[in-house]
């Protein structure tokens, strides 16, 4: 039976609901120094306001080395009602120290799934998907290496592949190597950022693979982009591919969180969720929001 595994267990997808595609309740890296999202109640502070704006699951992609704080996750989700889906994989090597990156050498993918089907650390928790990073219009070795791992804890498995996009670029190239020459199946891939690059041709090259394509944000500001995401999203929609749509917040510092006076997870459906309905209709967004992530968030556990 196909189901998408969150921190309480594994969920049907009929019942994931409103879900937050791409977020972060708890981050930290040396990259961000004195913004981490690292306070536990603030995070079920945030997750009963999405709660309260209609949101019935949210999606972490915060990977392994960052702070994920799987063992609050599952009374976090408890007590506010929202499902929870915990990422294992690995971010760019700039989120890291060599240390860490150095004892990961040669059993990276036993890691991830380890963290897929055993639980991370002895929390008992298991991670739903695998994330990873691509570059800035490119992949270097530490993205061939993650990825690798990830395709390689894909095939035993089954847990769908997402990808940080740097500023939204390098689709194509990670294409290439995640389905191409790794041989995971493109609807088992989720692209994110695209909105951070508004490139239509670029976004309907990487839709007609057949991958999963997340427009997440803002949870930081990206004028020269925001306002371009409602165009993008409807011009995809009406080329055939409203099916392989997603939507989240990414909100990765503190002072992102709406408890905190940012935008954070009830904007998605407080102000992204309207002003999209307005040009897809409400039918089209309530997919995007609900039935899409369903489909690319469960899995045929293997």
């Amino acid at each position: 039976m196909s189901a998408v595994r969150t921190v309480l267990g594994d969920l049907p997808p009929a019942e994931l609901g409103v879900t937050d595609s791409h977020d972060h309740l708890f981050f930290r890296s040396p990259r961000l120094p004195g913004q981490e999202l690292d306070d536990a109640p603030a995070a079920r502070a945030e997750l009963a306001a999405y709660r309260a704006a209609g949101g019935s699951a949210v999606v972490q992609w915060t990977p392994y080395g960052l702070g994920r704080r799987a063992a609050d996750l599952p009374p976090l989700s408890r007590a506010t009602g929202v499902h929870v889906v915990c990422a294992t994989g690995l971010h760019q090597d700039v989120h890291y120290a060599e240390d860490t990156l150095a004892a990961l050498r040669g059993r990276l993918a036993d890691v991830f799934v380890a963290e897929l089907t055993e639980g991370i650390g002895d929390t008992g928790v298991r991670a739903g998907l695998v994330k990873v990073a691509g570059g800035f219009h490119g992949l270097d070795a530490h993205a061939r290496w993650t990825m690798t791992a990830a395709a390689e804890a894909h095939h035993a498995t089954g847990a769908p592949v997402a990808v940080h996009l740097e500023m939204g670029t390098a689709a194509l190239d990670v294409l290439d190597l995640l389905c191409g020459e790794l041989e995971v199946p493109p609807h088992r891939v989720i692209l994110g950022h695209l909105n951070r690059f508004p490139d239509s041709v670029l976004h309907r090259q990487a839709a007609e693979s057949g991958c999963y394509l997340a427009f997440d944000g803002p949870s930081r500001t990206h004028h020269a982009t925001d306002w371009r995401m409602p165009d993008a999203v409807r011009a995809l929609a009406e080329g055939g591919f409203g099916d392989r749509l997603l939507l989240g917040g990414d909100t990765v510092v503190a002072a992102a969180r709406s408890v905190d006076g940012g935008p954070g997870m009830p904007y998605l459906l407080r102000r992204v969720r309207p002003r999209l309905a307005a040009e897809l209709g409400a039918g089209l967004v309530e997919q995007v929001l609900t039935g899409n992530p369903g489909r690319a968030f469960a899995v045929d556990w293997r």
